[in-house]
């Protein structure tokens, strides 16, 4: 039997459920904290939601509401589709507690949820909210995905994240000692950061324990800060086959348990100003997977 290529989402999903799922992402009128200035405003210079909120996530809609629509959008597909309610957008922790329970617990009484992904910031997480969180993972399919973007403080300053990589450890330690699934999210080619510096932090980011990885390429979007600075003085983002090159080193320095569930972020056109690449996830992915397999 072939060894995998490497132990990608799709396949590690279906191990877990008897069924097909899908994510349906909701928007639950959160912010996060560098936006409203608790710890900074303005929020991450690369950072505008819109680049992945669908269309039917919308934030004046109840969170039942949102996944109702999800499911109709699904559903024309694959019918007898189970699904994952994905709060995806902003932090998704960055509320009172009660607050939290009551958007999770209603997303969890729509027929044919199953379980919760809940993305949010490292320094979101509080030793009461993992109390309940422990307790949720008891009952339903729960991951929690953190937004680390990258081991290097600098970069984390320079781009105006607002906490440091060692919380992002901390938090992502903590979570997983409550037997709840981690997710981490890091970006390659942030500003400041080449190939040799994303190379280097492939292990450090590799070493924590983190069940899933998605990794995504830098992007600029209009309007953000970065957009501006780039616009001013344009910098160096990846091509096509550098990216190749620089995901096809990043996966050989992890571990191989780790699950990778994506290795690119696909923007709207009308929103993206670079890198301007012209394909589709599973396009890149299958790039990715052939230059793998030439490498056996």
């Amino acid at each position: 039997m072939t060894e995998p290529l490497y132990n990608d989402f799709g396949t590690w999903i279906r191990k877990q459920f008897p069924y097909r799922v899908q994510k349906i992402s909701v928007n639950a009128g959160f912010s996060c904290p560098n936006r409203d200035g608790r710890i900074g405003v303005g929020g991450c210079v690369y950072c505008d939601n819109r680049t992945f909120n669908p269309s039917y996530c919308a934030h004046h809609q109840s969170i039942t509401e949102q996944l109702e629509e999800g499911k109709r959008f699904f559903a024309r597909k694959y019918p007898e589709m189970k699904y994952l309610a994905y709060f995806q957008a902003y932090t998704n922790t960055y509320a009172p507690i009660d607050q939290l329970r009551t958007l999770y617990e209603e997303a969890l009484q729509v027929e044919d949820v199953v379980g919760l992904v809940i993305a949010t910031r490292p320094d979101c997480m509080s030793d009461e909210l993992l109390d309940y969180l422990e307790e949720l993972n008891k009952r339903t399919f729960l991951i929690v995905e953190y937004g680390i973007e990258s081991a290097n403080d600098e970069t984390l300053l320079r781009i105006n994240r607002g906490h440091t990589f060692e919380c992002s450890r901390q938090a992502v330690i903590k979570t997983h000692e409550r037997g709840i699934l981690v997710g981490g999210h890091v970006i390659l080619g942030l500003p400041g950061e080449d190939s040799q510096e994303c190379l280097r932090q492939a292990p450090i980011i590799s070493s924590l324990p983190l069940d899933i990885l998605k990794i995504h390429q830098m992007q600029i979007i209009r309007d953000t800060p970065l957009a501006k600075e780039y616009l001013r003085e344009p910098f160096h983002v990846f091509s096509v086959e550098e990216y190749v090159d620089l995901v096809v080193r990043y996966i050989s320095l992890l571990r191989k348990d780790l699950v990778l569930e994506r290795f690119v972020s696909q923007s709207p056109a009308d929103l993206l100003i670079a890198p301007k690449w012209g394909l589709k996830n599973h396009e890149f992915t299958a790039l990715v997977r052939k230059r793998l397999m030439e490498m056996r």
